[in-house]
């Protein structure tokens, strides 16, 4: 056995409890070789053998987004304006302004969620007067998590509005006294009115949409994150969306390890497309970088309650069980493993009776099936899911709503949700992600922050200490547990001998520096099979080239991505208010509607 790579003189957390912190790892062909002191592990060096001085830095595993939706990101990330971590009005409003100048005709400037207005000093949303004084004349669109959107008077002129627009269903478009469009779109609940009107905005080439993907895999590199749950997204069709990131992988250009879900695309036709999908591929294909890993989080339209907590919940309609019983029952039979969108418990009872059925003629209880979100689950229905050998991805979407579940249901109802504590005590299989990049940020760093302290971006606190997780817990969810979900815990996870030898070097001690400053960390050497995918200050000269963004005028050339700049969370001193609707935007966004 030949060893590749040395890591030496560091503090590196393997997970693995026999040896659960040591000095030095030792790689060969993309796998952990060997773990030890650094004498020890030196020792084996040989003189090909690179090895690098970690400088008392912690390590950890790779971390695993157990649902995050990569390859769409990755085709339109060059094209957005994110205000992740923003921290005040008066910074994003001046990026769009500079972005607006230098975007050119036809193109708009587009912020596609992973902010809310509570993580800004000023505690509100930007007003539509900001918005057309920062770019009279670029459409811009503005997507506030899945609940509503801003358009500004040029996006309301390029889309064709007035006042003969209709209302799409399930999506209200805001007008004026005189009946005029004002630029807010808002989803009750339903998020199509906002993923359709961006869907008219121009897209990049083929070329680009390589680029861009390559860059935003760096972005996660950039946060220690190796491995991605893929969880699929509407207009994501296979396998026609896919052939960026297979060229990808057939180009040795992936830097993470990718295992996605067949998403039902056209409400009515889910059936037939599951049938098809069938005959082409199986979980498991592909290979350790890009793979096949089930069905979903889309099964049936039917079945979609959404997550926008400024509406009431949803009623799924009484088609829903003869539909999704129908794929299920295909999907089990054939042995496919299937994730499934479920925000609310009431909906989760729903698809356990369909499940339950379904494993009375095709016993589920091995297949890796699990829900996504969960975050009002009852205790009843977690033994169920129990019971029928199911696990739950859990995000940090509370950390960006959790002040509208408060408006909606009360500050004691949301201290326990979604309930992990529990979800761990009967030893449901539990994986941490973000459901980056719409509804919250694909920030890695913030879903671990939230589930050590139980707070939202705006400083909010929602849950009891006794609630919340440990560090180890936390990282363990978004590692180990997140790998049982593509049936991967064999061989990532922790840095185990055997293991894949994914990992990050990070930039402060992720155990010991203070809670809140847990969101500023970030990687400074990430590796992924023993190769460098990334690095940074002493580490820069290792980390592999990329070609420059494309275009040149992207938003994240001048801005990159995640604003890892902040120490914590605003904390304002103002109660929000809601509006008798249940709506925030009458005082935060100051349009008067």
């Amino acid at each position: 056995m030949s060893i590749d790579t040395i890591l030496y003189n560091g503090r590196i957390t393997t997970q693995d409890p026999s040896h659960p912190e040591v000095a030095a790892i030792a790689v060969s062909e993309g796998r952990v070789a060997a773990i030890g002191t650094s004498d020890e592990i030196r020792a084996l060096a040989e003189p090909s053998t690179r090895q690098i001085d970690l400088e008392h830095r912690r390590v950890i595993p790779g971390l695993n987004d157990s649902h995050l939706h990569v390859i769409r990101a990755g085709l339109f990330s060059n094209l957005e304006l994110r205000w992740d971590g923003v921290p005040t009005i008066a910074e994003a409003m001046s990026q769009l302004k500079d972005q607006a100048a230098r975007t050119p005709p036809p193109q708009w400037v587009r912020v596609i969620g992973g902010w809310n207005e509570f993580q800004f000093a000023e505690g509100r949303m930007p007003t539509f007067k900001e918005l057309n004084a920062a770019a009279p004349d670029t459409p811009v669109f503005l997507l506030h998590l899945y609940d509503s959107a801003m358009l500004n008077k040029a996006a309301i002129h390029a889309l064709g509005m007035d006042k003969n627009t209709p209302n799409p269903p399930g999506g209200v478009v805001v007008k004026d006294q005189r009946g005029n469009p004002t630029g807010l779109l808002i989803a009750e609940p339903n998020a199509l009115i906002l993923y359709s009107t961006i869907a008219n905005a121009p897209k990049l080439s083929m070329e680009d949409q390589l680029n861009s993907s390559r860059h935003f895999m760096r972005e996660l590199n950039r946060f220690g994150v190796t491995s991605v749950a893929d969880a699929g997204g509407g207009g994501q069709n296979y396998p026609d969306d896919y052939a960026v990131v297979n060229q990808l992988e057939q180009a040795g250009h992936l830097t993470l390890r990718i295992a996605y879900s067949l998403f039902a695309q056209n409400s009515g036709e889910e059936l037939n497309d599951y049938t098809r999908w069938l005959d082409m591929t199986k979980p498991g294909a592909g290979s350790d970088l890009l793979r096949v890993n089930g069905a979903g989080e889309n099964l049936a339209w039917s079945a979609a309650d959404f997550e926008n907590f400024l509406q009431p919940r949803p009623d799924l309609k009484p088609v829903m069980e003869s539909e999704l019983e129908a794929i299920v029952m295909k999907l089990a039979e054939a042995r496919w493993p299937w994730r499934i969108h479920a925000t609310y418990d009431e909906t989760i009872d729903r698809f356990l009776n369909v499940f339950e059925r379904v494993h009375r003629a095709h016993p589920i209880d091995d297949l890796r099936w699990f829900i996504d979100h969960a975050e009002t689950v009852s205790d009843r229905n977690l033994e169920r899911i129990q019971k029928l050998g199911g696990g739950i991805a859990i995000q940090h979407r509370m950390a960006y709503q959790g002040e509208y579940f408060i408006r909606r249901y009360g500050v004691e109802e949301v201290k326990r949700h979604p309930p992990v504590r529990q979800m761990l005590k009967m030893g449901i299989p539990v994986g941490a992600g973000t459901d980056g990049t719409r509804v919250a940020s694909y920030h890695p760093w913030t879903c671990l922050w939230w589930m050590v302290t139980g707070k939202t971006v705006g400083g909010t606190v929602l849950h009891e200490q006794e609630d919340c997780l440990s560090r180890s817990e936390a990282l363990r969810l978004y590692t180990q547990g997140s790998a049982w979900f593509s049936n991967e815990d064999d061989r990532k996870g922790t840095l185990s001998v055997g293991q894949f030898a994914d990992l990050a070097v990070l930039s402060d001690d992720y155990f010991s520096v203070e809670a809140d400053a847990i969101r500023q960390i970030e990687s400074v050497l990430t590796m992924l099979g023993g190769k460098i995918v990334y690095g940074k200050n002493n580490y820069a000269p290792l980390s592999p080239e990329l070609p420059p963004v494309s275009p040149d005028w992207s938003p994240v050339a001048f801005y990159g991505g995640y604003n890892n700049s902040q120490p914590a969370p605003p904390m304002h001193e103002h109660t929000p208010i809601m509006a008798p609707d249940g709506r925030v935007w009458t005082t935060s966004c100051g349009c008067g509607n």
